[in-house]
């Protein structure tokens, strides 16, 4: 059973990009497509927002500078076919040390390679920290698809194309030259506004064949849902962020075609 790993990277702070790792993984796992989160932004938000305690020493810190596996780091969530390997404040550090490791950028990519090719995932979700820093760019150098979580407002648009140039240059180095831009996913949709309407539609026109149909929207729930610990799907099971992101799940799980192989 094969594994796709997405990475889920914007410069920008503040666009829904850890909403989006958490909910659609878990969109995923209600789907009963094995999914696994892998939390790399030393703030560790996808960690709280999952209910797990920041734990020092639980995180990929030590795997990174080759000490254990991150194996040893998986843990289970209180969602079925939904695991989370945590952060915590150390990894920052792993900024500074991992520039000093020959193939520096590779080093995600040969820590995950066991736990993507272990049979125990179909999917994993890499939420990373708001920056292009070598955190970041470890995840592009893993990935097989990014994931571009794009919030509806138009400085958003000039850190996408900064992005896009990054993966050209990932690309064009040979440091990953399969990375594609699997998509983008626009968040904070306000349907009272028409700039939103207006952000949305100027995406569609430059980059339609990587804009998802579904729009995430912003809503209050979706900004509670994280200080219980609890997915949107979860915390409010019926409600609009909940309906989006299942369907933003069932989309991608068909783009990828993640239920095959008995996933």
């Amino acid at each position: 059973m094969a594994c796709t790993v997405f990475t889920i990277a914007n410069q920008k702070g503040g666009v829904g990009k850890t909403t989006t790792a958490v909910n659609l993984a878990a969109a995923l796992a209600e789907q009963k497509i094995h999914t696994l989160v892998v939390d790399l932004d030393p703030q560790a938000n996808a960690t709280s927002a999952l209910g797990i305690e920041k734990t020092e020493g639980k995180s990929l810190y030590g795997p990174l500078r080759g000490e254990g596996s991150a194996f040893e780091m998986l843990t289970p969530t209180a969602w079925p076919h939904l695991a989370l390997i945590p952060s915590e404040v150390d990894l920052a550090a792993i900024e500074i040390e991992l520039a000093q490791q020959p193939n520096y950028l590779m080093r995600l990519r040969s820590v995950l390679d066991p736990l993507r090719n272990s049979g125990g995932y179909r999917a994993i979700i890499i939420d990373c920290p708001p920056a292009l820093g070598m955190l970041s760019m470890n995840s592009l150098a893993a990935a097989d698809h990014l994931l571009i979580a794009l919030q509806c407002e138009y400085m958003a648009l000039e850190g996408l194309g900064q992005i896009l140039k990054v993966v050209d240059r990932l690309k064009t180095a040979g440091i990953n030259p399969t990375l594609d831009v699997g998509g983008i996913v626009m968040t904070m949709f306000d349907s009272r506004t028409n700039l939103s309407r207006q952000v949305v539609e100027e995406v569609r026109q430059h980059l339609s064949s990587k804009l998802f149909e579904t729009v995430i929207p912003r809503t209050v729930r979706l900004s509670e849902a994280p200080s219980f610990g609890k997915p949107i799907l979860s915390y409010d099971p019926h409600g609009p962020g909940a309906t989006a992101y299942r369907a933003l799940g069932k989309e991608i799980a068909a783009r990828f075609k993640l239920t095959e192989n008995g996933a």
